[in-house]
Order: C-alpha cells, then structure tokens, then sequence
C-alpha cells in the first residue's frame, strides 16, 4: 500500500459522486468509501484502488501485483485523477466568495488522457447516464480482460479502436459520425499526434482538436479541462454558466470571468456546484 498526502480542504463526497455518475462498468467502481478501476501502462496491467483518510490527510492507494513495477507512474496518475496537487489555498484566495459554498472541490482529471477524450466525444449530445452506458458497451465489446482478474476488463487501447470502422461501433448505439471521431482520434493517438499533456499554448491546442471530425467546441474545452487539468478554461457558452449569467452575452460572461484567471477551470468548476449563486458586481 502507498500514501499520497493531500492539502485540505478536499470533498471527497463530491469527488467519488462525481466519478460514480461516470463509472463505466467493468473497469470501475466508485462506493462512497473507495475507488477502484483497472488500468494499464504499456504491458503492464492490474487493478488500483483508492481510499482517502480525511483525518490523515493522505490517500491510500493499493496496486495489485502487475502495476507494482510501475508504480510511480501510477501514483503520478492518480495524483492527476484526484487533483492531489492543487494549491487549494492560492486558488481558493484568488476565487474568493465563488469558493465560499465548497472550498474543498478539486478538479477531475484523469489517468488516460485518451480514454477521457473517448468519453467525452461518447457524451456528446447525451446524458451523463447515457455516456457511461455506451463507454461501458465500448469496453466490454473492444477492451481486453485483464489478465489476473478476468471479470474486469482494460478500457480499449488506441490500437484496437483505431483499426475499426464506423460501422462496427454503430451497433453499440453510436451514430457513424460519432464513431469516426472516436476512430480518427484512435488513429491520432497511434500516430503520436494527439497532446496527452498540456500544451504550452493550451487555447492553441484546443483550436487543433476542434479541427478533429466530431469534436465541437464544448468537448474540446472538456478534454483540456479533465484530460489536460488545465488551469485556466472556461466555458462562456456552456448551456448552465449562460443559466447562471440571466441576460448576459458570452463575450461579456468571459471578461466578468477574467477576474478569477489563471484558475478559471477551478471558477467554472464552482460556478457549476454551487447551487444558487449569483453574479456580483
């Protein structure tokens, strides 16, 4: 077992709700208490569970036998899954009264930058609910067994995804659009092409996934936002923020925004959670 320390405030009620509403059968469980998914880096493979110790401040993390020779890679992983790294005090002083509500929400990002942008393009135009269930198709269908628990399966690599066509994923309850961006993406990835880190220029690199077939404007920002953990995005036309910005045009929403740079994800992230708020001057 290993320990990650992490900087209070953290509300993990709200991490773990959060994943559990995108949990994709057979490579996750989240329960109020732990985490737990399958995951692989390069040959190696197996299972990571997560349980955080709120009196501690530390996260326990627990790797079956295959992940062990890579476990710094991993522990790097979930540190950017569970945003173990954010300055929460420099953030929460920048965002003041915003974060007042929930001063422990942390960004969600990710262990695989692919599988998170497969999974956005899967909700596009689609409940929450209904982007697991096809994310859960997709592995179920594409993804391998893993080989020490043969009840959990990989999410599908790169590789497989990239030598389909569209109309084998069709049946899994896709449009032929939808599945040629998956497949593109796939194939951007196998050819080295596709950012799994942050871009220096982060508005640049969302302008190139934009130029993917299928990827409109809102999924792209959500791939930097949870893929990249990229600061400093946000969304002035995102459906809820125009909701809680009544009669305000978007240009206007981004310049009341850039009060909070460079933590705008973290602005956005609040602006969404926190039920009633308002606007100030």
């Amino acid at each position: 077992m290993y320990q990650l320390e992490y900087n209070p405030p953290y509300d993990w009620k709200w991490m773990f709700g959060f994943l559990a509403g995108r949990a994709v059968s057979g490579v996750e469980i989240v329960t109020d208490e732990y985490y737990c998914r399958s995951f692989a880096l390069g040959k190696y493979q197996g299972l990571v569970t997560l349980e955080p110790d709120e009196k501690a401040c530390q996260l326990k993390v627990t790797l079956s036998a295959g992940l062990e020779p890579v476990a710094d890679e991993v522990l790097q992983k979930v540190k950017q899954l569970l945003d173990l790294d954010c300055q929460s005090h420099t953030i929460l002083e920048c965002l003041g009264d915003l974060a007042t509500a929930r001063p422990g929400l942390r960004l969600p990002g990710c262990m695989d930058t692919f599988e998170l942008s497969v999974r956005a393009i899967l909700g596009q135009l689609v409940s929450v609910a209904m982007a697991a269930k096809l994310a859960s198709k997709l592995a179920q269908v594409f993804g391998e067994p893993l080989v020490d628990f043969p009840d959990w399966r990989l999410f599908p690599t790169p590789e497989r995804l990239a030598s389909l066509s569209p109309e084998q994923l069709k049946p899994l309850g896709m449009p032929l659009k939808r599945g040629a961006a998956i497949i593109h993406l796939a194939q951007q990835m196998v050819k080295g092409e596709f950012p799994l880190h942050t871009p220096v220029d982060v508005e640049q690199g969302v302008k190139m996934l934009i130029s993917y077939p299928g990827i409109g404007r809102w999924t792209a920002n959500y791939i930097a936002l949870r893929g990249w953990q990229a600061n400093d995005v946000f969304l002035p036309d995102d459906y809820l923020i125009k909701q809680r910005f009544p009669g305000i045009t978007p240009t206007q929403i981004r310049r009341y925004a850039e009060r909070w740079k460079p933590w705008r994800s973290y602005a956005l992230l609040h602006i969404w959670y926190s039920e009633g708020w308002v606007p100030g001057t």
